[in-house]
């Protein structure tokens, strides 16, 4: 038995976007420092081979995720019943050896804090959303967050001023993420050739999971705005649905097929090969229209040096300098927008000046070596 007790990661996706990237990280930071660790999983996906592949121990078990698709009585039963019984895994778990912290990343995971609690072990919750609404369930996980997580992680400057709003004793500390930038700045492949796209047509691409906030539909519109005057443009969309929103991705296929944008616009779904992905791309676009905490995927364009257009949504506004590394544009205002697209289309130059000076800006403010020091100042302070 290690003289460090196990450390326990409690998930809320089993999928391989941002907030299980950073996940991997903290995890990777945690098994440098001594601990040993434990990843329970809600499901299978994606994620599962890659903890095999970096050599995690891991259990999968459905951790009673609260989604919005729950907020009805036979859902809340439901919840319950998956919630009774991670915490007598996590119960199991401890008898056999004992628990030194219990790290939920994502507030959708509730079982850890309140397990946590009530046997006297140090809890961290990774907050990496902006809940709005129902007023109900903001104010339930704040309590939540009062009750079990004295210093909760906070992924920005927004994220932590919307939750200081409901929290009376916790206090948020802000690490922003960082990411590993070699597999970006040392990319040399693309897909152009296997998406059929010629050198001389710009490509513009948004990467993000399918929901209502992530604004894939404003991303058709401005498509089909900046082809009017650019037709020599493609835009790649990138992202698989959250459980329960597969309504929108129908959306968007009778969207682009309505529309006549099927020459113009390529739906690629769920993509391991981000890097050549932004490789081929010569601006990126996060189009989120509810705010978006700190989408790592801005960091993975700027490593990749290409110009963020993004709206005024959460943690994007620390991200990107406007004007310098890119754009900041109202949400919704596909104009304005569509003008910054056409605009970055026309003066390759100027595209190119803003992503160098937002890879340096990354390189400066996000690596993952700052986040790998303020991590393991946070985890001393924590844990002996």
């Amino acid at each position: 038995m290690s003289q460090k007790g196990k450390v326990i990661f409690l998930h809320s996706s089993s999928e391989l976007y941002g907030a299980s990237k950073i996940l991997l990280y903290v995890m990777n930071i945690f098994r440098d420092l001594g601990y040993p660790t434990l990843m329970i999983l809600p499901g299978d996906g994606p994620l599962r081979p890659e903890i095999e592949r970096q050599g995690f121990e891991y259990k999968i078990l459905n951790l009673g995720i609260l989604r919005r698709k729950h907020f009805h009585p036979r859902g809340i039963l439901d919840r319950g019943k998956k919630l009774y019984k991670a915490y007598r895994l996590l119960d199991e778990i401890h008898q056999k050896e004992p628990i030194s912290l219990i790290y939920s990343n994502t507030l959708a995971v509730i079982v850890g804090a309140t397990f946590a609690r009530r046997r006297g072990i140090p809890h961290v919750w990774h907050i990496h959303e902006i809940i709005q609404s129902p007023r109900f369930l903001v104010k339930f996980l704040a309590s939540q967050v009062d009750r079990s997580t004295p210093k909760p992680i906070v992924v920005s400057e927004s994220v932590a001023k919307h939750w200081k709003k409901y929290l009376d004793d916790a206090k948020p500390l802000v690490i922003h993420n960082g990411i590993e930038v070699k597999p970006f700045m040392e990319c040399t492949e693309d897909i152009r050739q296997e998406l059929g796209i010629t050198t001389q047509k710009k490509v513009v691409t948004m990467i993000g999971r399918i929901n209502p906030g992530k604004g894939q539909l404003f991303f058709l519109e401005l498509a089909k705005k900046v082809i009017t005057e650019n037709p020599d443009t493609v835009f790649l969309m990138v992202g698989d649905p959250y459980p329960g929103y597969e309504d929108i991705e129908n959306e968007i296929n009778v969207k682009i097929s309505s529309e006549n944008l099927d020459n113009h616009v390529i739906n690629l779904g769920f993509r391991e090969d981000i890097p050549q992905i932004l490789k081929t791309t010569d601006i990126f676009v996060l189009p989120s229209i509810l705010p978006d905490s700190f989408p790592t995927v801005v960091l993975e364009a700027m490593a990749s040096a290409k110009p963020v257009i993004a709206t005024k949504s959460g943690g994007a506004s620390e991200m990107v300098v406007d004007g310098k590394t890119g754009y900041l544009v109202n949400i919704g205002d596909i104009k304005e927008a569509s003008a910054k697209i056409t605009q970055l289309c026309n003066e390759a130059k100027l595209a190119s000046q803003m992503g160098e000076l937002g890879k340096e800006r990354l390189l400066k403010e996000y690596s993952f070596e700052h986040f790998e020091e303020k991590m393991k100042k946070y985890i001393c302070q924590i844990l002996p």
